[in-house]
């Protein structure tokens, strides 16, 4: 009996050694995780590619407001055999006569006026590069929210472990307890079995626990895009911010939250179409002009050797007068994209609305459970130390004493996720409004 007590010691301490361990690697602190994020992840880079890409695109030249200027060059050859019978009865006969043609200059076409379709297309571009430097910021504030609050859980679990390790210390202590009072016939043998069991029992759900933390971080890992086995220790304390307002944050979502800026930027640019649209009613008027050097031979016409070259230039002008209705048809429509596009981002600000309502509530609660866990985790603390030594004295019985550690356990349960549900709806709340701060 007392070898089977001294192996369920030996693993228990086992298992607690292999969590103090990582006492000894280094610390990753929250700030360095959200560094190594924005330097590494691979939805950051992908998105400061497509702003960079919309921002190169805003050229007054992608507009159509500059000139388009090609260099040309037209080659032709031919070999003929040619037979001419001219006015005054005479036979010709050009047996393969080789004909070469040589053009080249260079053109310029630009376009003068299209209805100011030319400006729309502009502001176009424009509000499109914001829609992409918009999408960069929402990416990021994604991925550091992410990291944040897999940060948090991490360091949500690592209380676990500590309260699991203390449920454990005391399961080895009782089983060492009962064993003592077994040897001098105090207590059966079913007594001591039964202790051996729960700290089995405690040493298995801190095995479970262990595992789901070394989980969290391989998780962690690949958001920060490093090795995924790279070990590390996390903070030891949940902070939360406890002065958000409701008010504050609904007014600071309508002024940064992405989604609602993105529903304004996409009116504007139904807004723009219908100007891309209606531009199509008025004159379409070009400039042509280029300078052009033709070579050609022909040995069977009337000039064999024929060499030009000049200047040419010619204005063109178009009106559509009649398409079959259908410039009524694409501006009727482009002015229900506008609707559509106020109404979206009319049930974007509400469903934004809800959402932060729901999470705040979550929020103040979580506050709220907090103060309540801290007083019931020490409560309990307490009332298993003194349980633990009332069953020394023998006043309290085995399951007095396991009702004691489940109640300490639960206690530290419930306010390790107080802690963590204020703490990610606080992250979820800065989240939609634009502002997670690392400090």
């Amino acid at each position: 009996m007392m070898k089977r007590v001294y192996i369920i010691l030996c693993l228990g301490l086992l298992w607690f050694g292999s969590f103090a361990q990582t006492q000894t690697v280094p610390q990753l602190t929250l700030r360095q995780a959200v560094e190594l994020a924005l330097q590494n992840n691979f939805n950051i880079k992908l998105s400061q590619n497509n702003a960079a890409i919309q921002k190169n695109n805003v050229t007054i030249g992608n507009a159509g407001m500059l000139p388009v200027v090609s260099g040309d060059i037209t080659t032709s050859n031919s070999i003929l055999t040619t037979k001419q019978t001219r006015a005054d009865g005479t036979v010709n006969n050009i047996n393969n006569a080789r004909n070469t043609g040589l053009t080249y200059g260079v053109n310029l076409d630009w376009t003068l006026f299209d209805g100011l379709a030319m400006f729309a297309n502009y502001d176009e571009l424009k509000e499109l590069n914001k829609l992409g430097e918009l999408g960069l910021r929402d990416t990021i504030q994604s991925v550091v929210a992410g990291v944040v609050t897999t940060y948090y859980n991490l360091i949500s679990q690592k209380d676990q472990i500590e309260a699991l390790n203390g449920v454990l210390a005391t399961s080895r202590i009782q089983a060492k307890i009962a064993s003592d009072k077994f040897s001098v016939g105090a207590v059966s043998r079913l007594e001591v079995n039964t202790a051996l069991v729960n700290a089995n029992l405690d040493t298995a759900n801190l095995i479970n626990q262990i595992q789901q933390y070394k989980a969290t971080k391989i998780q962690l890992n690949q958001l920060l895009r490093r090795e995924i086995q790279a070990d590390f220790d996390v903070s030891d304390t949940i902070i939360v911010d406890e002065s958000l307002k409701l008010g504050d944050v609904i007014t600071k979502a309508q002024n940064f939250n992405p989604s609602i800026l993105a529903g304004q930027i996409n009116k504007r640019l139904a807004e723009i179409n219908l100007r891309q649209v209606q531009a199509t009613r008025y004159p379409q008027i070009a400039l042509t002009s280029g300078y052009t050097i033709s070579d050609s031979k022909n040995p069977a016409g009337f000039a064999r050797v024929q060499n030009s070259r000049g200047f040419n230039y010619g204005l063109t002008a178009s009106i559509n007068i009649f398409d079959g209705f259908n410039q009524w048809r694409r501006e009727r429509n482009a002015k229900l994209q506008i609707e559509n596009a106020e109404l979206r981002n009319k049930q974007t600000q509400q469903d934004i609305e809800a959402t932060i309502t729901n999470f705040y509530v979550s929020y103040t609660s979580g506050l709220d459970l907090i103060k309540l866990g801290q007083v019931n985790k020490e409560l309990a603390k307490k009332n298993l130390d003194l349980s633990l030594e009332r069953y020394r004295l023998g006043n309290i019985t085995p399951l007095e004493i396991r009702e004691a550690q489940r109640t300490f356990l639960d206690a530290q349960s419930r306010f390790t996720q107080a802690q963590y549900q204020s703490k990610l709806a606080e992250v979820t709340l800065k989240q939609i409004t634009n502002s997670i701060d690392i400090k």
